[in-house]
């Protein structure tokens, strides 16, 4: 298991990278007016210069990245219940996202703006979860349907039909 924790997180440090990177080129053709904008001018401001935002910006998505991976290890545990892995996955990319969106200034920096953020992300996460689920549940129809074939395959040559 912390053979796959370490490999994980090495693994979604530059994932976390790329998503960060590919998040400001489409958030700059939202709303960069046809300019690039690779962080929000807070951080730029609260760091004295746009490359130390970007810097800062940069590692933290690694590190985010890296902590969303490890922590994809929840999902096979088999002994867990799935209300149980969705409850302490959400409470642990929770308290890694949240830091790391305010020290980006990816929220306001006051209780409305923090609400606010962490609704989307909630919103964003209960999305993709019942995405996910649903294609579970598909996939075990799946399985299900060929077990079934297969039992009644093995029941007519039982009975030599």
């Amino acid at each position: 298991m912390k053979k796959k924790i370490i490999s994980r997180s090495m693994l979604g440090f530059p994932l976390g990278l790329s998503v960060g990177y590919l998040m400001s080129i489409i958030l700059s053709l939202i709303w960069a007016n046809g300019y690039y904008a690779p962080c929000v001018p807070e951080l730029s401001a609260a760091l004295g210069s746009e490359l130390n935002a970007v810097i800062l910006q940069a590692f933290l998505s690694g590190i985010l990245g890296s902590g969303f991976g490890a922590a994809s290890v929840i999902w096979e545990m088999d002994n867990w219940g799935i209300l149980k892995q969705s409850g302490i996955y959400f409470l642990l990319v929770s308290l890694l996202m949240m830091p790391i969106a305010y020290i980006t200034h990816w929220m306001e920096h006051s209780l409305k703006g923090m609400l606010i953020y962490f609704g989307i992300f909630f919103v964003i996460f209960a999305a993709i979860w019942i995405i996910q689920y649903l294609i579970s549940q598909q996939s075990i129809k799946k399985i299900n349907a060929v077990l079934r074939n297969n039992q009644s395959d093995r029941k007519n040559e039982d009975s030599g039909l």
